[in-house]
């Protein structure tokens, strides 16, 4: 083995680790690394302490445009937009450093994140494949995960014009706590 070949192997040792650190499944770990799946499963034992969770991974874009997700996926994607495109990250690094940024920011405003690692993985695929765009909201400008192709002409968003229930599971853990 050449140092430039284990210098590899290192690095993908280490991006799978942090992977493992913020929930990715294995699917998700084969996707992005060079591993084999015999030494994932053994890193993610020896990461996690358990065996990886079993079942396939989320293949629906609907989730990404109810109301909470699509804020959530909105918030993440605009930030891993930035920093691949505006600061020139590479993409794994910059899908690492946009889930950061994403689940810091969240906790910040003391809510509880509702995007996943193995979900925001699946949003940057479906941009990828061009399922999902972002549309701008005609109310506040902001930019937000939509259909691919979809008429956006009257977006407006979720957070411009929230569903009638929005606000009730605040309300509801609030009571609980109470």
């Amino acid at each position: 083995m050449t140092a430039k070949s284990l210098v590899s192997e290192m690095m993908q040792v280490q991006v799978a680790i942090e992977l493992i650190e913020l929930g990715a499944r294995l699917q998700v770990l084969e996707s992005e690394t060079e591993l084999s799946r015999a030494r994932l499963i053994r890193l993610y034992k020896e990461v996690r302490g358990m065996s990886p969770p079993k079942g396939m991974l989320p293949f629906s874009t609907d989730w990404f445009l109810t109301w909470q997700p699509n804020i959530h996926a909105s918030l993440f994607y605009n930030i891993y937009r930035c920093l691949s495109e505006e600061v020139g990250c590479e993409r794994l690094t910059a899908f690492i450093k946009a889930y950061r940024l994403y689940i810091e920011q969240v906790l910040l405003e003391n809510a509880d994140p509702v995007l996943g690692l193995t979900r925001a993985w699946t949003l940057v695929r479906f941009f990828e494949s061009d399922l999902l765009q972002l549309t701008s909201c005609t109310a506040c400008r902001g930019r937000f995960v939509a259909h691919a192709y979809s008429l956006s002409q009257h977006f407006v968003c979720g957070i411009c014009r929230p569903p009638s229930r929005a606000g009730k599971t605040l309300k509801a853990r609030v009571a609980k706590q109470a």
